[in-house]
C-alpha cells in the first residue's frame, strides 16, 4: 500500500470529518442549474428568496456597493438551490426614493457553483412592500413584454416571486412579485451586436428605422423619461460585423410612463406636460411614408399587445381596463394621415447641432 504524502496525512488527521464531507459535497455538486441563454425563454415565474443585510441596503442605497447574501432559487420543475452570492442597490430614482431599491444580483461567486452561469441580473421590485407598488411592477413588466413584440432589439424579462429576509431580523420579511431583466451583453449578442459605452450620439445619428420604432413605442406607453445623448434609460448597440454602422437604440425602465402612471412619477417640468399620463412625442420628424410604414407595424401587433393585457391576470381587471383605454387613445391617433403630420412631424422637436 502506497503511503499518503505527509501534508495530506496531516490534513486528514487535523480537519474534522464533517468539514471534509461538506467540502467533498460542494466540489461534486457543481452542475449548472440553468443555461443563461435559455433562462428568459421560459414564461413561468421563478421564486427567489434573498437573505442579506437589507436594513443596511435600505439605509445606505449605495450604487455598485455589493454585500453578502444567501439566495434560494426555485425554478419550475426543479429542486430549490441555495448558494451564497452578492447583491447591490441599483438604479437612479428608485434607489434614492424607494423603501426598497431595485437590486443587482451577482451570481459570479465561488460560493455559487450551480448559479454561477447566471452571472449578473437586474431585479426590478416594488418601491415598497404594498400591493399597489406590486401592481405597478406588473404593469412595467408588461411594457417590456409589449416591446418584445415589436423588435428583437429589446430586453427580455422574467417574472419572479421575491422574498426579502433581513439577516439580522431588523426588517419584517415580506414577499412580492418583481421581475428580472436580461443582461445588455446577452441582448446585444443575440442580435449580432455589442454594447456601445461612453461615446456621445445625438438621437438622429442612430439607426433611423429602429429609432422610429423606439420613439413611437415610447409615445404609445406615454414615456418621456429617456434621452439618447445622455444614455438615460436607453442602451446603444452596434453590429459586430459593421463597426462603422449607426448604433441601434434599445429602451428600458418604463416606470415613469403614463401606462404605469405611478404616484411618484412626475414629468420633467421643461416638457410642458402636467402628468406622465399626458402623451408627448419625444422623437424627431419623420416623413409620412416612414410613419405609415412604422405605424403599420404597430397596427399588425395591436391584437398581440391587447392580448398581453387581457390575459395577464396578475393585474386587477379594473386596471387592465384602464390600460386598454390608454392604448386605445394611441391607436386612435395613428389611424389618420392628418394625425401623423400633426403629432409626429409638425409637433416633433428639432435636432440641435
Amino acid at each position: 500500500m502506497r503511503k499518503l504524502p505527509y501534508f495530506l496525512l496531516v490534513v486528514a488527521t487535523v480537519l474534522p470529518t464533517t468539514f471534509l464531507v461538506a467540502q467533498t459535497a460542494t466540489l461534486v455538486d457543481t452542475t449548472t442549474l440553468v443555461k443563461r441563454t435559455q433562462f428568459f425563454d421560459d414564461e413561468r415565474p421563478v421564486e427567489i428568496s434573498m437573505v442579506s443585510n437589507f436594513r443596511k441596503l435600505q439605509s445606505e442605497k449605495k450604487r455598485g456597493v455589493f454585500q453578502e447574501a444567501t439566495v434560494t432559487l426555485k425554478l419550475p420543475d426543479k429542486e430549490p438551490v441555495t448558494e451564497g452570492i452578492k447583491l447591490a442597490a441599483r438604479g437612479e430614482f428608485r434607489r434614492m426614493e424607494c423603501v426598497m431599491p431595485s437590486i443587482m444580483l451577482d451570481f459570479k461567486q465561488p460560493s455559487a457553483p450551480r448559479l454561477n452561469n447566471l452571472k449578473k441580473l437586474k431585479v426590478v421590485c416594488g418601491c415598497s412592500p404594498s400591493g399597489y407598488n406590486e401592481q405597478l411592477v406588473f404593469t412595467e413588466y408588461l411594457i417590456y413584454k409589449m416591446y418584445n413584440l415589436f423588435t428583437d432589439m429589446s430586453f427580455k424579462v422574467r417574472l419572479a416571486k421575491l422574498e426579502f429576509k433581513d439577516v439580522n431580523s431588523r426588517m419584517k420579511p415580506y414577499t412580492q412579485y418583481g421581475f428580472l431583466i436580461e443582461d445588455v451583453d446577452e441582448m446585444a449578442k443575440r442580435n449580432g451586436c455589442r454594447e456601445i459605452e461612453g461615446a456621445v450620439y445625438l438621437t438622429e445619428y442612430t439607426n433611423r428605422e429602429q429609432m422610429t420604432i423606439v420613439a413611437l413605442f415610447q409615445y404609445m406607453v406615454g414615456n418621456t423619461d429617456w434621452s439618447v445623448p445622455n444614455y438615460h434609460n436607453v442602451k446603444l448597440i452596434r453590429s459586430r460585423e459593421d463597426t462603422l454602422s449607426l448604433p441601434y437604440v434599445v429602451p428600458y425602465d418604463f416606470d415613469f410612463s403614463g401606462l404605469v402612471n405611478a404616484n411618484y412619477a412626475i414629468p420633467n417640468p421643461d416638457l410642458g406636460i402636467e402628468t406622465v399620463a399626458e402623451r408627448l412625442y419625444r422623437g424627431f420628424p419623420r416623413t409620412v411614408d416612414e410613419l405609415e410604414r412604422t405605424t403599420e407595424l404597430f397596427k399588425v401587433r395591436k391584437a398581440a399587445v391587447y392580448d398581453l393585457v387581457k390575459n395577464f391576470t396578475y393585474i386587477r381587471e379594473k386596471e387592465r381596463g384602464i390600460m386598454l383605454k390608454y392604448l386605445d387613445e394611441f391607436y386612435d391617433v395613428i389611424q389618420s394621415r392628418r394625425n401623423l403630420d400633426h403629432y409626429f412631424i409638425q409637433g416633433a422637436r428639432r435636432q440641435t447641432p
